[in-house]
């Protein structure tokens, strides 16, 4: 636990005081896609099929961490994770469902309130999936039978739309915010800051969508929408109304801006333009325009000549969804990297993500960091570097990785340990080479026979698994019986994370 002389390391790099001029404190951007796999980005997957020429350019004029980690292996956690520099589990486990309630706490500390204090504009675009306090006239009263059970729904007239939604990225630190809330859940209609530009009057008809698909399902689920709601123009949207919102800013003025991408999450739905321009079908398509759409994003900041004055952060929430499995096998794709498993798992294709940090002229080129990093330690790193102070209550789980952005490197690993679970019922601990996991499998996205023999895995029969990432990052070998010493300590950092309610030793004071 090193947080607190890492932090007192940052002074010696020339980050800012606080009297510095607003200019030169640094833009922030985070571009978060959804469902994207470690080996979804070319430039670190020698096999890829998927040409990403904007992500690949990213990471040659930054660092790109190849060790990476989202808290959680599927959406809303990771994303609470991000924003508020604790991990997922000490909220709740599951995604926030469609018409769901907020997944914060009202003590929760996010990252665009402390930066907002500290004289930021803060902006979300794009996906939020992190719950809204909904009004309801009354129970939902709409039933569709859906994979192979009956739903229940709300219709248009069950919601009340006559007021201002609370609970939204408004009330979270954002000054702004536009999207479409999640795409595959309803209401299908577009959100600017806290009401809709478009009310919903029909409902969406999830057998059938009006629209064609090419992989995969549509996986909507029912509920309200704008009448004549096109799926196809949710990311066209978002990228348009993303860079004019950069366009609009002032260079005088620091800004915060979280951009969510829907891609490239099911339903994989890339436009026309981008048909054709991978080898992994429709899903590498969607992935092409996905990096395209993070090039609109780098291209509006250097038109805007605010380049040089911006942290540009890039990650996904979670590993590739379960459709990888096919594509591998029809296309020789991995989506996954060299990695077993994919979202939902606790197997390291479930939460070892794309990870990488732009910053001009503070971060060397082409650097490439073997760190263990998790995204909860965004928040701690744009405090320290934005010189931003953080409540004792907030991040409890965030370590500074500003030395390392720097080039500073350890003989011993910068976090003590990194927790991984997507579920109550299993959960993992990475300590510097060794990774534990306390049942017998990493498994929930069931892996199909023919995957297991076309990658060679073999099933676990002992009550826990420990492998050395240093030799087995595919976690082939289980060496679980065989440092019963090693496993006795990690199960005790594991506990301590879990009772004393952060994992960093600033959060203690």
């Amino acid at each position: 636990m090193k947080k607190i002389g890492l932090l007192l390391m940052t002074l010696s790099f020339g980050i800012a005081p606080m009297g510095c001029m607003a200019q030169e404190r640094p833009n922030i951007v985070i571009i978060y896609a959804d469902d994207m796999g470690y080996g979804d980005l070319n430039v670190q997957n020698p096999d890829s099929k998927i040409p990403t020429p904007n992500l690949d350019q990213l990471a040659a004029e930054g660092m790109r961490f190849t060790d990476a980690h989202s808290s959680s292996a599927i959406c809303s956690p990771s994303r609470y994770a991000l924003l508020t520099g604790t991990y997922h589990w000490r909220r709740q486990f599951g995604i926030v469902g469609a018409f769901g309630k907020p997944f914060f706490d009202e003590t929760d500390v996010t990252l665009p309130q402390v930066l907002k204090n500290n004289g930021y504009k803060t902006a979300c675009i794009g996906k939020w999936h992190l719950g809204w306090n909904w009004k309801f006239k009354n129970e939902p009263s709409g039933r569709v039978k859906q994979w192979g059970r009956m739903r229940e729904f709300y219709q248009p007239e069950d919601v009340d739309w006559s007021q201002p939604i609370s609970g939204g990225p408004l009330d979270r630190g954002f000054d702004y915010y536009f999207g479409d809330g999640t795409i595959n859940f309803p209401p299908y209609a577009w959100m600017e800051n806290d009401r809709f530009i478009q009310l919903p009057e029909s409902v969406m008809d999830v057998h059938n969508v009006g629209f064609g698909i090419e992989e995969g399902e549509w996986e909507f689920r029912p509920g309200p929408k704008v009448e004549g709601w096109n799926p196809y123009k949710v990311l066209p949207t978002l990228t348009k109304k993303t860079v004019e919102w950069i366009g609009n800013q002032d260079s005088d003025e620091p800004f915060f801006l979280y951009f969510a991408l829907p891609s490239p999450h099911a339903p994989i739905i890339p436009n026309e333009e981008f048909k054709g321009k991978s080898e992994a079908g429709p899903y590498g398509d969607f992935v092409y325009q996905t990096d395209w759409v993070a090039g609109q994003i780098l291209q509006a900041l250097k038109e805007k000549g605010l380049e040089e004055n911006t942290i540009v952060i890039f990650s996904a929430d979670n590993g590739p969804e379960h459709y990888a499995f096919d594509r591998a096998k029809k296309y020789g794709h991995y989506s996954m990297g060299q990695f077993r498993g994919l979202k939902r798992d606790v197997w390291e294709g479930g939460h070892h993500v794309p990870f990488i940090v732009k910053w001009p002229n503070h971060i060397k080129a082409g650097a490439v960091s073997k760190e263990v990093i998790s995204q909860v330690d965004i928040m701690a790193t744009l405090a320290s570097i934005t010189n931003t102070d953080l409540p004792a209550n907030a991040a409890p789980d965030s370590y500074d990785l500003t030395p390392l952005l720097k080039g500073k490197t350890y003989s011993s690993p910068l976090r003590e340990a990194t927790v991984q679970n997507t579920n109550k019922k299993i959960w993992a601990l990475r300590q510097g080479k060794w990774l534990y996991i306390d049942g017998p499998s990493g498994e929930h996205s069931k892996m199909p026979d023919s995957f297991k023999k076309l990658r060679g895995y073999k099933d676990f029969d002992s009550d826990g698994l420990l492998f050395d990432m240093q030799i087995d990052e595919e976690q082939r070998n289980n060496l679980y019986n065989q440092y019963p010493e090693v496993i006795k300590g990690m199960q005790d950092v594991l506990k301590t994370y879990q009772e004393q309610g952060y994992s960093t030793q600033r959060s203690s004071k």
